[in-house]
């Protein structure tokens, strides 16, 4: 089985991501470099991204003349933007050229929707193929009775089916949820290539589901696929419920108990009381009628201009890109000379949504170049989001951003040069950690606080990093710490303190619960992110991976029981022989009241910012931190956000690790 599907798995929650990373290259012909198919490819992938998301997330085409006529078709999800499937049609496109660099047909189901797309040097449109089918599962069993499952498992397949099939010639898509138990729904979704008849895509998706029980039966959601149809189902809600084509009510346990024959007739009163001797009505009842009517369209309307007043203030910033663009952009030539063309050797390392290389500009200023890749969920919003964000903060623990460079399909960001790396480099290697002595971690922890209480309070713009993690704390000389990555950063408006969302973007691990299954975040999601980050810190150790005895157990486990214990030097780093017990042992303490499960239990960053300053201040006692279990399954995958795009083996594996969630939707 390919490695399609990725696993991340905590206690009780379970996130999935999809990234069906392997493309299906055909062995009916190969093509040459520079010939006229390798051109016609080239030309109508490069516009199909355009006309799938301009023609409702379906397009069909064909370019040029036998034999070397191609044709090609691309397929998004019915409940994505407009903008993400632009995206992911991009991005699959181009790694279907990549990987099949030289075939005249092939396929692949890709990107983060997933979207697919389809060429090849025959026609296409309107063929049923069911070859080859793939799947993949999650590693958690149902837990509930398997027979009580299938009850409601099966029949929702089938509605799904029958609604998908019978879509339209421009979509066959459906999704639909339904009550398992009390506390648990089973989410579904389907769509076929809508070329299809409505007997060929049920037939399709009929093999899916069957393909998915001989492989799957028992686990706790999953994907079954062919070039002409999908199908995924889970037990937390992965899709947009809003943007989906709106479902049928669930079918009644039993039926309404028939009339009996014996019944009386029913009867209609249509006299009305308020009526007048000549068939009017009183004009107190007009008034009972017009009068709320004419309330609730005032009413309608001033919530209407109240929400097209708060979403033009809200994308006012963005809507500004361009007065930014004539002071930050740097030219695309300047930038490669100054990184040698984007070279190994200035290669700084892996992040979230790309590479960083060093450079070197012409007045010998050194800086670090952000390069956007290919495959990267992160688009013009995050894009432009990152920039101006990062135009208008100015502070000693945040990095600073020199400019952008936007040309064809580079995005590159330029920061100020940050010469000892991220603190991860440090903490987390065996060797380098000795440097990071008790006096640099403490002054690292408090740099950490006031740039977050910076972004919380102290900013003319409130904002939520929503990634704070080791990996996005850079050093520079003085090892004094500056926040980066503000790709995934959320800005609240005036008095704004929370906001729910569909999208859960981060890092595995850093995340607060409320954040992680509900789409719940606020600047306590921060402060949680804050705590894990001071664990990890003072151990030494990753949020993942620790041990405690002779179990290997997560950090936040080891944290309590030590706390409970009370052997908190157990969780100290061995190096640290030097430096107040003290200290080290408050911030152990405003750690774990930064992770507390209920986020009105958590300090705000000025309250952490006074702990951490003043001795004086007394801490309350904290309670069970979130997440605690007493249980943790280990990995070794890597630890950006990029995983997805490093995990093209031959085998389906599951990581607990630190890997970086950009595209679910929370339980």
């Amino acid at each position: 089985m390919q490695n399609h599907i990725k696993f991340i798995f905590l206690s009780h929650i379970i996130f999935i991501s999809i990234g069906f990373a392997k493309a299906l290259c055909y062995n009916n012909g190969n093509f040459t470099a520079n010939s006229t198919y390798a051109n016609n490819r080239y030309q109508i992938l490069y516009s199909l991204p355009h006309n799938v998301s301009a023609n409702t997330g379906y397009f069909s085409t064909s370019l040029g003349q036998e034999p070397n006529k191609i044709y090609a078709h691309g397929l998004c999800r019915g409940d994505v933007t407009t903008e993400s499937c632009f995206n992911c049609i991009n991005s699959t496109s181009q790694q279907l050229m990549e990987e099949c660099p030289n075939q005249k047909e092939a396929t692949l189901w890709g990107g983060e929707g997933p979207c697919l797309v389809r060429y090849g040097n025959r026609s296409i449109s309107g063929t049923l193929v069911l070859d080859p089918a793939q799947a993949g599962y999650n590693i958690a069993k149902i837990s509930s009775n398997m027979t009580q499952f299938d009850e409601v498992w099966e029949p929702l397949m089938e509605r799904v089916i029958d609604r998908a099939s019978s879509g339209s010639p421009r979509m066959k898509f459906a999704t639909e949820e339904v009550r398992l138990t009390e506390f648990q729904n089973i989410y579904a979704l389907m769509l076929c290539t809508p070329d299809l008849s409505q007997s060929d895509c049920g037939d399709c998706l009929k093999e899916n589901v069957g393909n998915y029980q001989r492989c799957c039966h028992g686990y706790q959601g999953g994907y079954s696929q062919r070039p002409s149809c999908y199908l995924r189902w889970d037990l937390y809600p992965f899709y947009n419920a809003s943007a989906s084509p709106p479902a049928p009510p669930p079918p009644s346990l039993s039926p309404p108990p028939s009339p009996s024959s014996n019944s009386p007739p029913v009867t209609t009163n249509t006299t009305n009381a308020n009526d007048d001797d000549n068939g009017g009505i009183e004009p107190r009842t007009v008034a009972a009628i017009v009068v709320p009517t004419v309330t609730f369209i005032a009413f309608l309307a001033l919530t209407c201009i109240f929400l097209i007043q708060r979403r033009r203030k809200r994308y006012q910033e963005v809507e500004n890109a361009d007065e930014v663009e004539s002071s930050l952009q740097f030219d695309l030539a300047m930038i490669r000379n100054a990184t040698d063309n984007f070279s190994e050797a200035n290669k700084l390392g892996q992040g979230g949504f790309g590479a960083v290389y060093k450079g070197t500009l012409p007045d010998g200023q050194y800086v670090a170049v952000k390069r956007l890749s290919r495959h990267s969920s992160q688009g013009e919003v995050e894009f432009k989001n990152e920039v101006l964000l990062m135009t208008k903060l100015q502070h000693r623990n945040l990095v600073r951003l020199l400019g952008f460079c936007l040309a064809g399909i580079e995005r590159l960001l330029i920061y100020e040069f940050v010469p000892n790396l991220s603190l991860d480099h440090f903490l987390f290697d065996p060797t380098k950690r000795a440097l990071l002595n008790w006096q640099n971690r403490y002054r690292i922890i408090g740099g950490i606080a006031r740039g977050l209480l910076y972004l919380h309070e102290d900013s003319r713009l409130r904002i939520i990093h929503r990634d704070l993690k080791a990996g996005n704390i850079m050093l520079d000389e003085e090892m004094s710490p500056k926040i980066s990555d503000f790709g995934m950063a959320k800005l609240f408006e005036g008095d704004q303190t929370q906001d729910d969302t569909s999208r859960v973007v981060g890092t595995y691990g850093y995340m607060a619960p409320e954040y992680a299954m509900h789409g719940h975040f606020s600047v306590k999601s921060d402060v949680y992110s804050f705590g894990v980050l001071v664990l990890e810190i003072i151990s030494g150790q990753k949020i993942n991976r620790f041990c405690y005895g002779e179990d290997a157990e997560d950090l936040l486990t080891c944290a309590w029981k030590n706390w409970n214990g009370g052997t908190v030097s157990n969780l100290v780093d061995p190096i640290l022989r030097v430096g107040s017990r003290s200290e080290m042992i408050r911030c152990f303490h405003i750690a774990l009241l930064c992770v507390q499960e209920n986020e009105a239990s958590r300090p705000t960053m000025a309250s952490v910012v006074l702990m951490l300053s003043s001795s004086s201040v007394s801490l309350s006692a904290p309670l069970r931190p979130a997440f605690f279990s007493g249980t943790f399954v280990d990995s070794e995958a890597s630890a950006s956000t990029t995983t997805a795009d490093k995990s093209k083996s031959e085998s389906v594996k599951f990581t607990t690790n630190e890997a970086s969630i950009t595209d679910l939707v929370p339980r």
